[in-house]
């Protein structure tokens, strides 16, 4: 389970190339890297699917339309809370304050902007499924993926807000640390009791799935509105077996 100092290493690594080569990546490099990770998302997440549904055709159909299911359930569940809006309204805060960060000519708000990208960070439902699947098979590419992407956005913030923002790699690891260990040790022996673990898997690997097209900037997908699917496998793996 070293996904989230992954994800935290990543954070310092972009930093400090942003300190050391200000100068910005080209657009070339950009859009080859978003290539490259919206393709290994894509792998991530079939690689999870299978992980819940490999074994005779019958449990192949069982657990492929559970998954589907609970995703179908996931959305509506998320979709009625407001998930992606509330992404939304945390997502547009914290650029508006790293925003406001790096146009200050006063250096005291850079010094908590920190605050902001860790919020930015934090709130990514990448982050959240990368934390399911360290937790429940030791997963750590979806975090890798995540710490790459994290890295290439603090070239940027470290630029315009200088070093401290760096900090925000400290409740990053706290948080998906912790998020990691709560799933190891609290969901991981209810899901094995249960019967409902390769269900987990396969829903988690779908939503995986759903985030490339996000990363390529091809659509936009509501991905928070997925994330109560989560919470729907194991009851639907319980329903059903």
């Amino acid at each position: 389970m070293i996904g989230a100092f992954l994800n935290a290493l990543g954070i310092l690594a972009g930093a400090l190339w942003g300190v050391t080569w200000p100068k910005p990546l080209t657009l070339r490099t950009q859009i080859g890297m978003k290539s490259f990770l919206g393709a290994a998302t894509v792998l991530a997440g079939l690689n999870l699917f299978w992980l819940g549904v490999h074994g005779p055709l019958s449990h192949v159909l069982k657990e492929g339309m559970l998954a589907v299911l609970a995703l179908v359930a996931g959305h509506f569940l998320g979709r009625a809370a407001g998930m992606q809006n509330l992404s939304n309204w945390m997502g547009h805060w914290a650029a508006q304050k790293l925003g406001s960060a790096s146009r200050s000519d006063n250096k005291t708000p850079a010094s908590g902007a920190w605050i902001s990208a860790a919020l930015l960070y934090c709130s990514s439902p990448l982050g959240i499924v990368g934390s399911v699947a360290d937790g429940l098979n030791g997963d750590f590419w979806l975090f890798l993926i995540k710490a790459m992407m994290d890295g290439m956005a603090m070239m940027s913030f470290v630029q315009g807000c200088r070093w401290p923002v760096a900090l925000a790699a400290l409740p990053v690891l706290g948080f998906f640390d912790g998020l990691t260990l709560v799933t190891h040790g609290v969901v991981l022996p209810c899901l094995l009791a249960h019967q409902a673990l390769d269900l987990e898997n396969a829903t988690a690997g779908l939503i995986t799935c759903a985030m490339a097209p996000v990363i390529l900037q091809v659509r936009r997908v509501a991905l928070a509105n997925f994330l109560p699917a989560l919470l729907c496998a194991p009851w639907l793996a319980w329903a059903f077996n």
